[in-house]
């Protein structure tokens, strides 16, 4: 099988093309930047020899969008919303150029998309779009408005002999450098993962393997499109969360840190703190019904595992 990926030089990027490699398929990724085999140059807007790639391909996976990973001044949210409509417009028009069109487009969405609550989960059925929830950052509307303008862009695509499939995906768990566990586990031994603002808000995540195998059976599910929730089944609260990564590291105590320390610390680091303070209480709810199942649904266990892989990467 042949997929491409556009954007694929990041973690998540990263993750898939180990793994699709290991298992014998041919994986092309599409960057600013090739510096090795198998990457090709794109510029995420307009067309070039890049979509010779795209087509007789067998699955897309666009990851292609400016990193959430910086303070949200206006000038980056708008360069967040331009890169991803214009990234994924670009990949729609190639598809549907394409002699041979892949079969799948997997496109890259987030779990930001759904409300800050703490009363119920989100699904795709019932969850709650966020935008308008009272009591927060009026900010905070505009990263759902970046969510909702990526998942339309895929909608208005005409590619009619490729199933599209959103990826609404939740914090991504794997025991790279550089990636949001690496930096949890730094806060953790420096005896600072603790409750942020109380601790009352949800984290949504998923283990690496896990986001593996979903894509592996979005891939071959000819039944499953539009928006799906890559997320494990077991959110829970940031305390709880951290509660157990400290248990799994072998560190017994988190200092807290309030709100405002919050806020200091993300902009030393340069960050955003609906990062930290955002609720995102997201579950799988189109993955369990299609039969999907979880090697890890709940976070401790996953913490314990991911845990062993960053031990067993160090030593080496």
């Amino acid at each position: 099988m042949k997929t491409v990926i556009p954007g694929g030089a990041g973690q998540v990027g990263e993750i898939l093309r180990r793994a699709l490699t290991a298992a014998g398929h041919d994986v092309v990724i599409l960057t600013r930047r090739p510096t090795r085999p198998g990457e090709v140059a794109w510029d995420g807007e307009t067309p070039g020899a890049w979509t010779r790639e795209i087509d007789d391909s067998d699955l897309v996976i666009n990851l292609a969008g400016r990193s959430v990973n910086c303070r949200y001044t206006p000038a980056n949210l708008r360069a967040m919303m331009g890169s991803r409509v214009r990234s994924t417009r670009a990949v729609g028009r190639a598809i549907a150029a394409a002699g041979r069109p892949p079969r799948v487009w997997l496109q890259m969405s987030t779990a930001t998309v759904y409300a800050h609550r703490f009363d119920a989960p989100n699904d795709e059925a019932t969850g709650l779009i966020g935008g308008d929830e009272p009591g927060v950052p009026g900010y905070w509307g505009y990263s759902v408005e970046i969510a909702k303008a990526w998942e339309r862009e895929q909608e208005r695509a005409e590619t009619p002999y490729t199933r599209k499939v959103g990826l609404r995906t939740a914090m991504v768990m794997s025991p790279d450098r550089g990636g949001v566990l690496d930096v949890l586990l730094r806060l953790t031994r420096l005896g600072l993962g603790g409750p942020v603002a109380g601790g009352a808000q949800y984290v949504s995540w998923i283990h690496d393997r896990d986001l593996v195998r979903a894509v592996e059976f979005l891939a071959g599910r000819d039944d499953l499109s539009g928006p799906v929730n890559l997320a494990a089944p077991g959110p829970l609260p940031q305390a709880a969360f951290m509660r157990a990564l400290r248990s799994a590291w072998g560190v017994p105590v988190g200092l807290p840190a309030a709100r405002w320390m919050a806020e200091l610390g993300a902009y030393a680091l340069r960050s955003d703190t609906e990062l930290l303070f955002k609720s995102r209480r997201v579950v799988p709810g189109r993955l369990l019904e299609a039969g999907f199942a979880f090697e890890h649904p709940e976070w401790p266990e996953a913490a314990e595992e991911l845990v062993r892989r960053v031990r067993l990467s160090r030593r080496g």
